[in-house]
């Protein structure tokens, strides 16, 4: 891989610049929303002020936009086990994503031309019913040759344990988000 891979991913659900003001340059920000597809102006405008404050944006699931936007990278959710995405190869810095929960997931996003994969959740959260934990994950995570980055459930706790497992580093919806003051 010719990408020099980011540490830390905040996935958002929506593209207002005020939420991501504030968040630390070096966080890859991925728009997962799939109950709205994005429109046209709202991708240009966020794209820009990604590419003016040197912030990489992918997409999850529309790559028609993502190709039509010229976009840093597509993310394949773990529940598309479809289409094979092995394009836009001769941009070096582009990068396809994909998330998986199990062995036969991650082979399906190694079909599907992924060179990076979030292997969730790592702990419990309220979204999911049960975690891989730190020994799971490492099993995973030793499945595969692409480099794996941790998500779900961590928070300012249990980060601490991050170190324990073979990753590359973590995303996550609610460790980014700037908490407002009462």
């Amino acid at each position: 891989m010719h990408i020099n891979l980011p540490k830390f991913y905040h996935f958002i659900d929506n593209l207002n610049i005020k939420n991501i003001q504030k968040l630390n340059k070096n966080i890859v920000l991925i728009y997962r929303n799939y109950e709205k597809k994005p429109n046209d102006q709202d991708i240009i405008k966020f794209k820009k002020y990604c590419k003016n404050n040197n912030v990489k944006f992918i997409l999850s699931n529309y790559i028609d936009i993502v190709k039509k936007h010229d976009l840093d990278g597509f993310y394949i959710p773990s529940f598309n086990s479809k289409k094979i995405y092995k394009i836009i190869k001769n941009k070096t810095d582009f990068i396809i994503m994909g998330s998986a929960h199990n062995l036969k997931q991650i082979r399906i996003k190694e079909k599907q031309g992924a060179q990076l994969i979030f292997l969730s959740p790592i702990f419990k959260n309220k979204n999911s019913n049960g975690s891989l934990g730190l020994y799971r994950y490492n099993l995973l995570s030793n499945l595969t040759k692409l480099p794996n980055i941790a998500l779900g459930g961590i928070n300012k706790i249990n980060s601490k344990l991050l170190k324990l497992i073979n990753s590359n580093g973590f995303a996550a919806i609610n460790y980014f988000k700037i908490q407002k003051k009462k």
